[in-house]
């Protein structure tokens, strides 16, 4: 029998466990029929299914990466500070050395370089650093490394390699080159320094190279040297030539500057340079010879250096190109490298008559309108020459004598024995007095530099043996 009810559906009846009776189940109560349903669950769907899991994959894909992205970057964080530091850090020079980088060195070939030379601890580090520098905005120097000699100094960081070699802050050093010289001495000069590298071509025309100090990285070429010389000298000749004093005697600049290296020959005084020029000035506007001492001394050792010796007469009656007591006007070429101050002394000499000068004893000259003073000032040279010559004896006479007291006594005993040409008295020195000047050369203990003192050179005459 079925019950039918409340909400008038029929019940179904429910069957017992025993007895085959069927069992009813008690109507529902009126509040739970007013309680939400709960929808049927839905069924199943294959794409969407699909899409879920494609959407768990993809989070997980992600997840990795960003974690494999967080180690990387932590990694790489910790391999940028420890390069920085190493880059900051002081290096493992122990004492301070020099480098040469040469010109088109890039910068794997100049760091392997100051890896092999101790300088920095490693190449890698060091370019790691540059770059690192560069990507992080610091102060680091910028640009090419440049080509010279530097010098480093004890433990130098990598930070300060790079930015010595980007400024360019080489190890300077530098050459005096004295006024005077010829070319051939200058190049001598530039060939002992060891700092200068290379050869030199060919011994440069005498008087193109300005005397004066140059400052160069070591590692500079010689041939280098001379060329930055001859470029000055061009400048300083061409310069005095614009500003020469109307109606000196010079066609050309290299007429003036044969002239200028004889000035500077003949005299080491600032102050007598533009007197010194003017005598040779006025004997060239008189058509005189210049006979000038020096002039005789590089015709005879072709600008290789002193004679070592008094100049003869036999010299000075010697028929050189160069011996200007023998030639008119100029020699053919300079006889020395000028400086600026005797190349604008000879362009701007002064305004006086002397034809003359001689050494007046006290370092200077004497200089004369005339023979007959410059007469006079030769005798009172000659006088002072011979009190120099007698007091030098004086003392050399008393130190032997201190030195050796018994042997000086028993050779005063001995009777003196002259022979042959020392048994001559020596004529006395025969004057030149139309030579306006006469010098003596002298070296320094080096060998390399060349300095002049003025002086009127006693001319030894030949021995003759004694008439019978």
């Amino acid at each position: 029998m079925a019950f039918q009810n409340q909400s008038g559906g029929a019940q179904k009846p429910a069957k017992g466990k025993s007895g085959g009776k069927t069992r009813t189940a008690p109507p529902a109560s009126p509040a739970v029929n007013l309680e939400a349903k709960r929808p049927p669950a839905r069924p199943p769907n294959g794409k969407r299914i699909r899409e879920h899991k494609a959407e768990s994959r993809l989070v997980r894909t992600l997840s990795s990466i960003l974690t494999a992205l967080m180690l990387v970057f932590s990694a790489v964080g910790g391999l940028g500070l420890l390069i920085y530091s190493q880059f900051e850090a002081p290096g493992p020079l122990e004492v301070a050395k020099g480098f040469v980088v040469p010109k088109g060195a890039g910068r794997l070939d100049i760091s392997a370089r100051l890896e092999k030379d101790g300088i920095i601890a490693n190449r890698w580090t060091f370019s790691a650093g540059q770059m690192l520098n560069a990507a992080l905005g610091t102060q680091l120097k910028t640009g090419e490394m440049k080509a010279g000699t530097y010098e480093f100094k004890k433990n130098v960081s990598m930070r300060e390699v790079v930015d010595i070699l980007i400024e360019g802050r080489t190890a300077a050093a530098k050459v005096t080159i004295p006024e005077g010289l010829t070319s051939y001495q200058i190049v001598e000069r530039l060939k002992a320094i060891e700092s200068l590298s290379g050869e030199i071509e060919q011994v440069p025309p005498e008087g193109t190279l300005l005397p004066d100090t140059y400052v160069f990285t070591r590692g500079t070429s010689r041939q280098e040297m001379i060329e930055r010389m001859q470029a000055e000298q061009a400048k300083v000749i061409a310069a005095a030539w614009e500003k020469r004093a109307p109606g000196v005697p010079f066609q050309t600049m290299q007429q003036a500057l044969i002239m200028a290296s004889i000035v500077e020959k003949e005299t080491g005084r600032a102050d007598e340079r533009e007197r010194v020029a003017a005598v040779f000035v006025n004997r060239l506007r008189k058509n005189m010879r210049l006979q000038s001492d020096p002039t005789i001394i590089y015709g005879i050792s072709n600008g290789q250096g002193p004679l070592g010796r008094p100049i003869m007469r036999s010299d000075i009656d010697q028929k050189t190109a160069y011996n200007t007591y023998q030639i008119d006007g100029l020699p053919p070429s300079p006889i020395s490298n000028p400086g600026r101050a005797a190349i604008e002394a000879t362009l701007n000499p002064a305004q006086t008559n002397d034809i003359y000068f001689v050494a007046d004893g006290t370092g200077g000259h004497a200089f004369s309108e005339t023979l007959k003073e410059h007469n006079a000032a030769v005798t009172n040279w000659r006088k002072i020459e011979r009190e120099a010559k007698a007091a030098k004896a004086a003392q050399a006479a008393q130190a032997a004598s201190l030195a050796a007291p018994t042997a000086s006594a028993a050779a005063a005993a001995q009777p003196m024995r002259l022979n042959g040409p020392q048994a001559v008295a020596a004529k006395p020195a025969e004057a030149i007095p139309v030579a306006p000047s006469a010098q003596l050369e002298a070296s320094d203990p080096a060998g390399e530099i060349t300095t002049t003192q003025s002086a009127e050179v006693a001319v030894p005459l030949p021995v003759r043996k004694p008439k019978r």
